[in-house]
């Protein structure tokens, strides 16, 4: 399964914000972390904050597309519950 992230880093704390529907990409999960975007520091970051909120091992995440940009796109095992859509 795969899943659409906005990320923001460098905030002053990590959340998930929500869903938002992106006029490019459809709906995508809102996420801020206190990781810089150095040297793919927020990236490790996102996947592991992403393991830890759903309850998954680190290795079964794995960053498909977006590796330097805000849109990401994370490949998830398939069934894996979500925050709800609103």
């Amino acid at each position: 399964m795969l899943l659409r992230v906005k990320l923001t880093p460098n905030a002053s704390s990590s959340e998930i914000l929500g869903w938002e529907n992106d006029p490019l990409v459809g709906p995508v999960l809102r996420i801020r972390l206190q990781a810089p975007p150095v040297e793919g520091a927020a990236n490790k970051a996102l996947l592991l904050f992403l393991a830890k909120h759903l309850g998954l091992p680190k290795s079964s995440l794995t960053l498909k597309k977006g590796d330097t940009s805000r849109l990401k796109t994370i490949q998830l095992p398939d069934g894996t519950p979500l925050p709800p859509k609103p």
